[in-house]
């Protein structure tokens, strides 16, 4: 009911109002939801909603399947999804890296996913070695088995001691927050796509799984093609990282493939909208590892670009982190700073040497781009807004 409410009054999706009403009523609802029911839990700074989704239609070829996939990652979220679908035998849930401590030790997963970890929202959610340091105590806690990106310092520290881990060769570059070993502080040295810490034993392990050009190798050595419909080196790596654990419960390698081929668009991600002449592709970039892959997506296409900033809570107000971001991938390239913090992109992309022009609404942005296909790259409320203002 209150879902609905929240729906008709414009005030949101619901997707975390009926679960905050149910919380207040009855504290233990999230461990009462999951309890007779296995459950997946999908965790890391970027990837988790695309992930929790292939996860989904993987475990569906095992029975019907309670999710989150939508983006509301937090406990209030997880009881809506769940109180939707009483009756499914499993359910996996997409978790904010800083409730996941109090969600795993309500639901008890079967399969936790540790994806990467990286600076997000500085001011909201706090630094990542923090975040690593909540995430090593929980996952120690975990009855079931923890699936983790061996490639990611952060994510190696954190799931190490977990009781069974299945580790995953992702092939993601994003290494500039783990320059140093977050258990000892000694420099992490890196030999091409091994690493280790020069101060302990932290060091990549073997991986089970890995992420190849367009296909996976299982722990059997079996060469698997992706053929997915998501673009990007990332995307594969987050198929990988869903076929483990699908394959943990039970799903058969080839099935699952198959079942993430179907995927084509994630909450608004990557779908591309006709407006004016133009089909702009909506692509969601959220912190500096992010945008850094993202970048490297629209690099395959030489296509004009429309960046979008905003800095709501939701977004995190501080936007340091943009002078991160490595912009000067888009020298050469036609560039419309927009977005609530046009003025502030604008500064990064002057000192990035990017040519660019200001138009501040995302929608007159694109429409002042020549006719043709338009890359639309925005952060977190800025997408949700575009996405609902292209609706309509």
């Amino acid at each position: 009911m209150s879902s609905k409410l929240s729906q008709k009054m414009g005030l949101g999706a619901g997707g975390m109002i009926g679960g905050r009403v149910a919380l207040r009523l009855d504290p233990q609802a999230l461990a009462n939801l999951t309890q007779g029911r296995t459950v997946a839990l999908v965790t890391g700074t970027n990837g988790k909603t695309t992930s929790t989704m292939m996860l989904s239609r993987a475990v569906s070829a095992l029975g019907e399947v309670a999710t989150n996939h939508g983006g509301a990652n937090m406990p209030d979220g997880h009881v809506t999804a769940l109180s939707k679908q009483p009756d499914a035998p499993y359910s996996v849930l997409e978790v904010d890296e800083g409730y996941f401590p109090e969600v795993a030790r309500a639901a008890g997963p079967a399969v936790a996913v540790l994806l990467n970890l990286s600076r997000d929202q500085l001011d909201r959610v706090g630094e990542v070695r923090t975040i690593e340091k909540s995430l090593r105590a929980a996952l120690t806690g975990v009855p079931g088995v923890v699936v983790a990106n061996c490639d990611d310092v952060m994510v190696t520290s954190a799931a190490r001691d977990a009781k069974s881990v299945v580790w995953v060769a992702t092939g993601t570059g994003w290494h500039n927050d783990a320059a140093s070993c977050p258990r000892c502080g000694d420099p992490i040295h890196w030999r091409g796509e091994h690493w280790s810490c020069t101060g302990c034993d932290l060091a990549r392990p073997r991986p089970h799984w890995i992420t190849g050009n367009g296909f996976l190798v299982a722990p059997n050595a079996a060469k698997v093609e992706l053929a997915l419909r998501l673009p990007g080196k990332f995307n594969q790596a987050n198929a990988v990282m869903a076929a483990a654990a699908a394959h943990v419960l039970g799903v058969p390698v080839e099935e699952a493939v198959q079942r993430l081929r179907g995927v084509s668009n994630v909450a608004g991600r990557y779908r591309t909208i006709q407006r004016s002449g133009h089909q702009a592709r909506l692509l969601l970039s959220k912190n500096p590892a992010g945008w850094s892959e993202t970048l490297t997506v629209v690099r395959e296409a030489d296509h004009p670009a429309v960046l979008v900033i905003n800095a709501h809570e939701a977004d995190g107000r501080d936007l340091s982190w943009l002078w991160d971001v490595p912009f000067e991938k888009l020298r050469g390239r036609q560039v419309i700073a927009s977005g609530e913090r046009a003025t502030d992109l604008a500064v990064r992309l002057t000192y990035a040497e990017v040519e660019h022009t200001i138009v501040p609404d995302p929608l007159k942005a694109i429409d002042a781009m020549p006719p043709g296909a338009v890359e639309v790259i925005a952060n977190y409320t800025a997408f949700r807004d575009l996405n609902a203002r292209a609706a309509q």
